[in-house]
């Protein structure tokens, strides 16, 4: 569905030149969610605005659904567009016009006759949940409503491919959930292809199939939302990862439970798929003579599956805690130990 080969934009500045996206290689399926999640600067808007053609590579190139738009300019560049979509953080609405009337907006452009915008804007308001809202100036509606707004007009020309542009980062966290809750519906019911651009791991969690990290225009790590979060590699997806279930919170307690057991070791699991769900902690209470202590653990809920973490501070005779840890490598529970008291 979309290719980005070799893909760098390097712009020229009075400091000299920046290189914003440097030698990109990324594949996206169709119906993929497709996850590129970067701190600020780490060019991951210019990559959205080469993959829409409002900006053109330096080198390499742009292809989605086998047209290149990196190359391409004038009406086959607004013919290309109209198969990729954008919402944004803010929303971007017409603030004189109604809801119906901001998402017929580009039914309009496109020349497209009244009855049918009609029954367009229609069932789009049905979609994305906005019945009764339809008279509603932007003022009057929420943060959650103004985005749904949002996607329903970039929904107006049935496009292939939905660019999200930090499309959460101005609202709150329950309202947040519900546009990605609506956001993996549209991708379920109408096979829409989404590439979601944000420096929150939450959002990545929630719901893409697969994640490139960028840092310094570079993509340092791709893979299954499930690979990355049970053994990220790069020191920068590791601290995206401890957004979520990282131990910071628990620092204290780890502290203490180390000064308290200065024999024993503190571990680190990493449960994936069905072995979320066995009793495997109980079975080595029982099994082995040693005392654990939960320092901290959750599951959670990714596309590709659950994964859940849990970090135990072990206590007892040296090779009991050796056999323990033995026993849950052997339970393919990934297991670090990353504290010796």
């Amino acid at each position: 569905m979309i290719q980005l080969q070799n893909l760098s934009k390097t712009f020229v500045t009075g400091n000299g030149k920046l290189v914003a996206v440097d030698d990109v290689n990324i594949t996206v399926d169709t119906g993929e969610i497709f996850g590129i999640i970067g701190y600020s600067g780490a060019g991951k808007s210019t990559l959205i605005r080469l993959l829409n053609g409002l900006e053109k590579p330096t080198s390499g190139s742009v292809t989605v659904n086998g047209q290149q738009i990196s190359s391409s300019s004038g009406q086959a560049l607004r013919s290309a567009r109209q198969k990729v979509s954008m919402i944004f953080q803010h929303f971007n609405l017409l603030w004189s016009r109604t809801v119906e009337d901001n998402i017929a907006f580009p039914l309009e452009i496109a020349g497209i006759s009244k009855s049918k915008r009609t029954e367009r804007v229609k069932e789009l308001i049905e979609l994305v949940g906005l019945k009764g809202k339809e008279k509603a100036y932007p003022s009057q509606l929420s943060g959650g409503q103004k985005q749904r707004v949002g996607i329903a007009r970039a929904l107006a020309n049935n496009p292939e491919v939905l660019l999200c542009d930090e499309a959460t980062s101005a609202l709150d966290p329950e309202t947040t959930d519900a546009i990605l809750e609506l956001l993996v519906d549209i991708n379920k019911r109408l096979g829409l292809t989404i590439v979601l651009i944000t420096h929150e791991m939450h959002v990545i969690r929630k719901i893409c199939h697969r994640v490139a990290v960028m840092e310094a225009g570079k993509v340092v790590e791709m893979g299954s939302v499930l690979d990355i979060f049970q053994k990220p590699q790069q020191d920068i997806t590791k601290r995206f990862v401890a957004q979520i279930n990282g131990p910071e919170e628990a620092n204290q307690t780890i502290a203490h439970l180390v000064e308290q057991y200065p024999s024993g070791k503190l571990v680190k699991l990493v449960f994936v798929g069905d072995r979320t769900e066995q009793p495997i902690l109980s079975r080595l209470i029982k099994q082995y003579q040693v005392e654990v202590n939960i320092v901290q653990g959750n599951i959670a809920q990714t596309q590709n599956g659950a994964y859940g973490t849990l970090y135990l501070q072990i206590e007892g005779e040296s090779l009991a805690i050796e056999k323990a840890i033995q026993y849950l490598h052997g339970q393919d529970v990934q297991t670090e130990v990353i504290s010796h008291a």
